[in-house]
């Protein structure tokens, strides 16, 4: 049985330039579906809109750390060490979004969303944009 909504899964396997999109909560009737999670291959979804960031490798950071740092393990409920949690609130912060639908003239931050924080894994981070709450999505590592 379907609920009437759109799906869509973002295949973002063999992007190897390092795109990144935000997918900003709305009631679209669209859901957006991706994998996260690292080696664990988390479904996720969110119904809402799809805007790339424009770039090439605006993932690097965010690798360093899923990757890196937490070995593609996932990080679904981690109780972030304080140093880690920096480089995840610098990692997100330069990824730049405008919103066609504000009055101000300079694209604003997106913002580590740390009430969400919980449900934060690789290639799935909440974020907060000028439009609302939202998720900073990647390739995952798997």
């Amino acid at each position: 049985m379907t609920d009437g909504r759109r799906r869509v899964f973002l295949d973002l396997e063999g992007n190897d330039n390092g795109t990144v999109f935000v997918i900003v909560a709305a009631p679209t009737g669209v859901v957006y579906e991706v994998q996260g999670g690292g080696h664990g291959c988390v479904p996720y979804e969110l119904e809402g809109y799809l805007l790339p960031v424009p770039g090439s490798g605006l993932d690097e950071e965010l690798k360093g750390i899923f990757v890196g740092e937490l070995q593609g393990a996932g990080a679904k409920g981690l109780a972030w060490p304080p140093p880690l949690l920096e480089r995840l609130r610098a990692a997100v912060a330069l990824h730049v979004y405008g919103s066609a639908n504000r009055d101000d003239l300079c694209p604003a931050p997106l913002v580590l969303d740390e009430s969400r924080l919980a449900g934060a894994d690789e290639a799935w981070v909440p974020v907060l944009t000028p439009d609302g709450p939202g998720v900073l999505v990647w390739e995952n590592s798997d």
